[in-house]
């Protein structure tokens, strides 16, 4: 379902990639240095190059994908935040932690397990700079005023009283405890407080501000909760100070020799939709795609920063999103534009337009211009890949749901030996439920979409599980469970063998 356009490379662009026809393609330089940017609930269809429908103009993300290789069947392993997240820098699925459904907040606890390895401590241990800049949405340790006190009272959703947390004192259980060097990042998404800024594990201002709850009248996606704020914060500011702190992090790791790793992970387009004066009025899709706009700035601003770096030919860029957008049917009937492209579903479903993700890679030394590749890929895919990058084998129970895609990256198959490319994967909805994709095929263990956009228990009189044929029925829209019983038998034991993984 990827249908392009003609692809016109912006000048202050042009300095990374036109080196990209000039450079032979190598598969030998093993320490690149590496900015994986995660965007925030991006669809599929939101970039021009996948989608020649797309009412949003992305000039910079279309000419990174004519730059390198774009992917057309990869996923992200969860169709929400949190667990995504998890699954990228562990390589391992996050139902396999303790979160078996929706995401935590910004107050919840560390989700990553104390001495799991992860991309960023095995980058480190074989000599990179590491940096996390961006929004983290995987729990932090937050310290109490009283110890015999709760953190907070109330919900996680819905909090009340949170002067019990001292915001003075040092945070752990966050990205430098997780193989970081550098870290400056926002503990949740930008609608959940607390609203601060925390580099190395302390807040940057004192937080002696107070959000209310925010919604703007007339934008779906204009709003955000109540909650803790600290004085140097501003919503509508967060991606473009991200954006700078990515860009200076760059030009600062660029200055010696050693190779460096940044994982970018943007705030948008994820509500609040907020916006800066110069892109309103920029899309076809209303106030969010104008924020996507923003996104596709965001990128041109890092992609220059490579370039000015010195090291454009040395480092590889990956685009993508933790999942599929938050784009219902009357946004696509109002606007025309379908942010999850023809995929079924949004974010928090099992249907392809709740995980189905842009993911394009760039780098002039290795990955041939022009490239597309089909291949099965997971967000959990990225700690193999660059494993198999360093020709470093990954020790036996470490990432084991990541296989590498190194090989398609390069388009030279006689790289990849020790991380095999996938053959299967499971995605994972908000509610929890699973799905397993072979092939041609996937296997749904529920009745509705597996997420919001067809709750499990509005559904009468079906059956309850899912089979489609994606190459034959891309839109999902006839479930042929009753008529191949043996493929749903064979993929419910697949399914369940993967599940019970000791890893």
């Amino acid at each position: 379902m990827l249908t392009q356009k003609k692809h016109f490379v912006t000048s202050s662009l042009w300095g990374l990639f036109a080196v990209c026809t000039a450079m032979p393609v190598s598969a030998d330089n093993h320490r690149l240095n590496v900015v994986y940017i995660l965007a925030d609930d991006m669809g599929y269809g939101d970039i021009a190059f996948y989608n020649n429908q797309s009412k949003v103009p992305t000039p910079v993300l279309d000419s990174l994908a004519a730059s390198g290789i774009v992917f057309t069947d990869a996923h992200s392993n969860s169709s929400v935040s949190t667990p995504t997240r998890y699954g990228t820098l562990t390589g391992r699925y996050a139902f396999r932690s303790r979160l078996k459904k929706s995401v935590l907040t910004g107050y919840s606890s560390p989700l990553i397990e104390p001495e799991r390895e992860t991309v960023a401590s095995f980058l480190q241990a074989q000599g990179y700079q590491t940096a996390c800049i961006g929004k983290w949405h995987l729990g932090l340790n937050w310290a109490k005023k009283d110890s015999l006190k709760p953190l907070y009272t109330g919900s996680e959703w819905d909090l009340e009283d949170t002067s019990n947390v001292d915001y003075q004192a040092k945070i752990s259980g966050g990205p430098v405890d997780c193989g970081f060097g550098y870290s400056y990042i926002l503990p949740a998404s930008l609608d959940m407080s607390p609203y601060v800024y925390i580099e190395n594990g302390l807040i940057t201002s004192p937080v002696t501000s107070y959000a209310k709850d925010y919604r703007e009248a007339g934008v779906r996606g204009a709003h955000y909760r109540h909650g803790d704020m600290a004085d140097d914060f501003r919503h509508d500011e967060c991606l473009s100070h991200f954006t700078q702190k990515s860009v200076d992090y760059i030009l600062q790791a660029s200055q010696g020799n050693q190779p460096y790793f940044l994982y970018c992970a943007l705030t948008a387009p994820h509500s609040p939709w907020l916006l800066q004066p110069e892109f309103k009025g920029r899309s076809g899709a209303g106030v969010y795609g104008n924020f996507v706009c923003m996104v596709d700035d965001a990128v041109r601003r890092i992609c220059d920063a490579v370039r000015k770096s010195g090291k454009a030919s040395q480092t590889l860029i990956i685009f993508t999103s933790d999942n599929g957008a938050m784009w219902r049917t009357t946004d696509i009937n109002e606007t025309k534009h379908c942010a999850n492209g023809g995929w079924s579903g949004m974010k928090s479903d099992l249907w392809e337009g709740g995980h189905r993700i842009p993911l394009i890679a760039s780098c002039p030394e290795i990955v041939p211009t022009g490239s597309t590749s089909d291949a099965l890929v997971s967000s959990t895919d990225l700690f193999a890949t660059l494993a198999d990058m360093l020709h470093v084998q990954i020790p036996h129970g470490v990432a084991g749901d990541s296989f590498s895609y190194w090989s398609e990256l390069t388009k030279n198959k006689s790289v990849n030996k020790e991380n095999a490319t996938r053959e299967s994967m499971i995605y994972h909805s908000d509610q929890g439920y699973f799905a397993l994709r072979r092939g041609e095929w996937v296997l749904l263990d529920c009745k509705g979409s597996g997420g919001w956009t067809l709750p499990e228990d509005s559904v009468i009189q079906s059956p309850v599980m899912q089979l489609y044929n994606l190459k034959k029925d891309p839109a999902q829209q006839h479930n042929l469970v009753d008529q191949y019983p043996q493929i749903v038998e064979e993929m419910k034991k697949e399914l369940e063998e993967i599940k019970l993984k000791p890893w």
